[in-house]
């Protein structure tokens, strides 16, 4: 019953660590509920199967409330989605999820990471800012809003090395 409560109050300790098959559906659901289009559990199984991915989850107690996947090749990475609960955003957990997951792929000998991002996402933009992501280009058009608008994404990069 206190895991219960401390979970339900956000006192419950947090976690991150490697990302598991089991977690597909979690994944699904929180991404789901973050874009426009989300990936069904299917896609995460597939990508959790694949040795090119590193995935991380972030684990309030037992509920995983985020996670962090980037696709390996040679010394480069690209992240292909960060994303948290509804709940769990603007508590610096993002920050702790992707400054983990960056260790991880310096550890896999990664020398640079790139990422896309709407270049109209605030929030996200700062969190790479912060973690010393720099805007090397941009893709015009590259996401569709809900309603069919189409949005430019920004295309950032970290060195690692």
């Amino acid at each position: 019953m206190r895991a219960f409560l401390s979970n339900l109050m956000g006192t419950a300790p947090i976690a991150v660590e490697a990302a598991t098959l089991r977690d597909a559906p979690q994944f699904a659901a929180i991404h789901g509920a973050s874009f426009h289009r989300g990936w069904d559990a299917d896609e995460f199984e597939r990508m959790l199967l694949d040795d090119s991915i590193l995935a991380h989850r972030l684990r309030r107690g037992r509920e995983v409330i985020g996670f962090c996947i980037s696709r390996l090749a040679a010394d480069e990475a690209e992240i292909l989605s960060i994303a948290l609960s509804a709940r769990s955003r603007g508590r610096g957990y993002s920050r702790d999820l992707l400054q983990t997951h960056l260790r991880h792929l310096a550890g896999r000998g990664i020398a640079r990471v790139f990422l896309e991002v709407e270049e109209n996402n605030q929030p996200a933009r700062r969190l790479y800012e912060r973690a010393g992501f720099r805007a090397v280009g941009r893709r015009e058009r590259y996401y569709r809003a809900p309603g069919g608008e189409q949005l430019n994404a920004l295309v950032m990069q970290r060195d690692l090395s």
